[in-house]
């Protein structure tokens, strides 16, 4: 479990690099799609990790 973590957590750092890298240099209309899929991508991980935990235990 811990190595699962451990790639998510590295991939994470990685796409934000790359993020922060590409953000500036496209519109504002596009930046806003990004963002909104992005907490999008958020609240789906957060609600699958919930119920992994929950199948575990």
């Amino acid at each position: 479990m811990g190595r699962y973590i451990s790639g998510m957590v590295a991939g994470l750092a990685v796409g934000a690099t790359i993020g922060m890298i590409v953000m500036p240099q496209l519109d504002r209309k596009t930046q806003k799609k990004i963002k909104k899929a992005g907490y999008k991508l958020l609240n789906f991980a957060e609600e699958s990790y919930g119920d992994i935990i929950d199948f575990i235990n």
